[in-house]
């Protein structure tokens, strides 16, 4: 039985709830925001309206959202939910693009609230001046897609972001022959925007339950990877429902013409940034269907249980993987040291299985679609050199958009479609 609440014509629509638009909680610099810094963020003058970087693949992108629910698991974050829902935004090869126009890169219900909470998660961003809801992506929605069997990819983001602002390299993935899946792990992402209310659920937009960084505190990160990697091995169960003809779409969305036929999942590869790339190398070392992944500057150990102490390693780091692995760092993150340990016990596992990479000029979120968008906010006067410097560092995206874009590519080209 479906849990979707639906209305005579179909599942309630998707829009901002009160509730939602005036949400106190907030990750990030794991401050609080009260209502009136939502308000005065929703009412601000919203001028700007950020770019995000063309694909260069020869192949036009589709792009098609999948609302997918576990019912074997509860929700980790919310006892009052029976089960673990997911959402996630799949790009792909697209047949043709004509009568199907370019997606947002948010939704209406996401743009919303990441607007109002996201200079708590990243100090320096703006709270007001930007139109969050007006960047579009250069992925066609529902076009159909190509109906050539490609290598999946699936990608986690990091702690707090959402799924979205992954956009700049999925969509480049699929316009050189990759399927993408994007998920969303909520509860853990700052904002999340469901198609519709569910029994357990009176509101399509759900935010963070997290008050401060996770690995301030152990167990909290254990169970957000823990999390997202039972996330992405279930979003891997329905890349195999699709390949074989199902619809994984928990509300019965329909699928766009030849998507079943576009995944191979043979082929499957697994990157994520920061949080996200924890998941992915641990998701490999967990699951034989993975044949490549990359870590975007993700911790491979847990936090100590005490300031100054080291934790466990995650196993992956301990035992070593014998599928390619590449570790992707920068030179401005704050705890390179800390990253080390971890970093360091993976590589020194014979093999050569694992690989690594260091971005120079670059900071932590350099992986993400805020490499482009930083600089035109400091040059739009909404954003200090300061700020874009500890963000994504000094670093040029006309240098940092192609490398990574190429890097990731490169790499996954070479492992899977060899």
């Amino acid at each position: 039985m479906s849990h979707v609440r639906t209305h005579p014509d179909g599942p309630r629509p998707a829009r901002p709830s009160r509730r939602a638009v005036t949400a106190s909680a907030v990750l990030g610099a794991f401050l609080v925001a009260s209502g009136a810094d939502v308000a005065a963020a929703r009412t601000a003058s919203a001028d700007l309206r950020l770019r995000l970087p063309a694909p260069t693949g020869p192949h036009p992108v589709g792009l098609t959202t999948w609302y997918l629910v576990d019912r074997s698991r509860r929700d980790p974050w919310d006892g009052a939910i029976p089960v673990r829902e997911l959402v996630a935004t799949v790009f792909y090869p697209a047949r043709g693009v004509r009568r199907h126009p370019p997606a947002p890169q948010l939704g209406p219900a996401t743009a919303a609230v990441f607007g109002a909470l996201a200079p708590y998660q990243h100090p320096g961003l703006p709270p007001a001046g930007v139109d969050w809801a007006a960047t579009m992506t250069h992925a066609h929605q529902d076009a159909p897609a190509s109906p050539v069997r490609r290598p999946v990819l699936l990608y986690s983001p990091g702690g707090g972001d959402p799924r979205g602002f992954g956009t700049g390299l999925a969509q480049d993935l699929a316009g050189h022959g990759f399927v993408v899946v994007a998920v969303d792990h909520p509860g853990d992402a700052l904002v999340v925007e469901f198609p519709a209310t569910t029994d357990f659920r009176d509101d399509v937009v759900r935010t963070t339950a997290f008050r401060q960084d996770p690995r301030a505190d152990p167990a909290t990160f254990a169970t957000m990877i823990r999390t997202r990697i039972a996330d992405l091995r279930f979003v891997l169960d329905q890349v195999e429902f699709l390949a074989a003809g199902g619809n994984p779409d928990a509300a019965g969305r329909p699928l766009p013409e030849g998507l079943a036929r576009a995944v191979d999942p043979r082929r499957v590869g697994v990157y994520g940034h920061s949080a996200g790339g924890t998941a992915a190398a641990q998701t490999t070392y967990d699951d034989r269907r993975v044949g490549a992944a990359v870590d975007l500057e993700g911790y491979l150990d847990h936090p100590g249980a005490r300031p100054g102490e080291t934790g466990p390693l995650f196993p992956v780091a301990e035992y070593g993987v014998n599928r390619p692995l590449l570790l992707w760092g920068t030179d401005g993150f704050p705890d390179r040291a800390g990253m080390e340990r971890s970093w360091q016990a993976l590589l020194a596992h014979p093999g050569g299985w694992t690989s690594r990479l260091e971005l120079r000029d670059a900071a932590h979120w350099v992986f993400t679609d805020f490499a482009a968008f930083a600089p035109q906010l400091q040059q739009a006067g909404l954003m200090s050199a300061a700020a874009r410097t500890d963000l994504v560092g000094a670093i040029e995206p006309a240098r940092s958009v192609p490398a990574v874009r190429t890097g990731v590519r490169e790499f996954f080209a070479r492992h899977l479609c060899a």
